[in-house]
This record gives structure tokens, sequence and C-alpha cells, in this order.
């Protein structure tokens, strides 16, 4: 357990918040994200596919119409749809993107279906993690689902000196009705969607178990969902105490950063969020050195996931 839960236990919410008030906004954040998954009991299971654990999608807008992006053994590589007059649509992003994707492959899992329903279903879904569809939040959900609907991905995993390449996309229908030319539309979803083929059977291959109040308090902050992603990705299969240094923890997080020192600037805050919503963690951070990871239990205990 990370020191921010132990404190926890010791101390109670209260006194952690008072204390917390004094050090600033994000040890606030931490705090409150911590007792939220320290008090679920609920325990909801989402699914992200492991591969976005080593190679995961941009957190801002990208001008480029191809994204690419390595991590160990899995390269990512994403190509800009177009639009019905040709027009590059852009590549997913940011936090939205991420949730509109995890609602969908956690469907995806759960059903073992590739059919997966919209409407009521995914509205109920993003106001679990917090965001209310409609209002400012319209475009950015609109924009997203389209770029999501429109894109086309290749991942390719090496394993035995071989290349295992899925080709296809995230989806193979609209998630979004296409506005009328008067910008009116019937309803916000799509009744369903289907998921790529062969995006699913390797979902289904490749499924990793996170816990869905984790996700819900980090909803609005990509780096800390990815980061949270890679460590339950990462911990739980570990043998020995493993030491990162900034540098290959730049490579894995932020290769577009030209100086190492900006990048570690930028980078310990999400750590430090993604580590309040994983209690089961055993991360130090040596902000000189880099990170040393310790043999942790997944976010999800093995025998929930086989209920």
């Amino acid at each position: 357990m990370g020191e921010i839960h132990s404190l926890l236990e010791k101390f109670g919410i209260s006194e952690m918040r008072r204390i917390a008030a004094l050090e600033g906004k994000t040890q606030r954040m931490c705090v409150d994200a911590a007792h939220e998954v320290m008090s679920d009991e609920d325990q909801a299971i989402g699914i992200a596919h492991a591969g976005f654990a080593m190679a995961a999608l941009p957190h801002k807008k990208i001008m480029e119409p191809i994204w690419r992006r390595e991590g160990g053994s899995i390269r990512l590589l994403v190509e800009s749809g177009i639009d019905q007059n040709d027009r590059a649509v852009g590549i997913p992003f940011g936090a939205m993107a991420r949730l509109i994707l995890l609602y969908l492959q956690t469907q995806a899992v759960r059903t073992r279906s590739r059919e997966v329903e919209l409407g009521a279903s995914m509205n109920a879904w993003l106001k679990a993690m917090g965001v209310s569809v409609g209002g400012k939040t319209y475009t950015s959900v609109r924009d997203q689902a389209n770029r999501i609907s429109r894109c086309r991905l290749t991942f390719t995993r090496t394993s035995a000196g071989a290349e295992i390449i899925t080709n296809g996309a995230f989806v193979r229908d609209a998630i979004m009705p296409i506005e009328q030319e008067d910008g009116s539309q019937l309803t916000f979803w799509r009744e369903a969607v289907r998921l790529d083929e062969g995006f699913y059977e390797s979902l289904i291959e490749h499924p990793l178990p996170l816990r869905e109040i984790a996700i819900r308090q980090i909803s609005n902050k990509s780096k800390a969902i990815d980061i949270y992603i890679w460590l339950a990705y990462r911990l739980h299969v570990l043998n020995d105490p493993l030491t990162l240094t900034w540098s290959v923890l730049k490579n894995q997080f932020g290769p577009e950063y030209k100086e190492l020192r900006y990048f570690k600037k930028d980078i310990i805050t999400p750590f430090k969020i993604a580590l309040s919503v994983y209690p089961e963690a055993r991360v130090h951070i040596d902000e000189k050195k880099g990170m040393i990871l310790y043999p942790s239990p997944p976010p999800i205990p093995e025998r929930k996931i086989g209920r």
C-alpha cells in the first residue's frame, strides 16, 4: 500500500484533507482520489487492450495524419480517417477519446460480443465517469467519437523474434448518427456499434482489467490514465524490483520532449495522481534518479476477474 493510503487508514479523511490543504492542489486531489478508491465496495471492472499500456494515443491535438508510438514489444500506428469531403478528421486524442474507447472495450469483453450497446448505456457510463454528455462537452464528445469512428490502426507485437500484426480499426460503424444539413439529429448515439473484428479478437486475447472507480477519479487527466494502465500492466508480473531511469521513462511517456528536465517537470504529478488510485501499487519515485517498481498485486484480484 502506498504512503498516502497508509496515512488515510491511520488518520482518516478529515485529517488528511486538512494536511493536504497545506501542501497544494495536487496533494488534495490525490487524497480525495485515494479515499474514493479505498471506500469503493463494488470494485466494478473496466477493460483496456493491454497494448495501450505500452503505446497510447496522443494527449493533445496533433496536425499530422499519422500517429506512431512504441513501447516494449508493442508498436501502435493510428491513421486519420477522412470525411465525406476527403478531408482528414484527425487522430483521436486526450481523455475523452480514452473514456469512449474504455467503454467500448469494457462492454465488448463483458458481453463477449463485437456488438456494443450505446444510447442510454453509454451516457450512463460516461456520467459514472464524471462526464455529462451535452453542454460544453458535446463538441468534444462528438469530435472524438468521429475520429474514433473513421481512423485506422495497426498493432504490431514482437514475440519470439516474430512480428504479430493486427490491422483494422476500432469500430466498423459510426458511433454517432450523421447530422442533418440543418444541424439537427434524432438521437445523440446510435443504438449500437460493432467493433472491428481484428481489434475485438486482439482485445479478447489481451484484456487488461482496471478498476472503474480509479478511472473515474482521473477521468479528465489523460496522462494519469495512461500511467495507471501502464502500472496495472507492469507491476503484477514483476518478480523483482525494477529501476527505471528518467530517460527510460521519457522514452515510454514523452519521446516528444526535447529536454529531459521538462519531461520530469510534467510527468511527476500525473504519476502521483495515478498512484493515488492504485492502492496496491508499490512504486518509489526518486526525483533525481527515476522510479523503482516493486512486485505488486493487480488492481483487480484474479478471483474477481474470473467471476
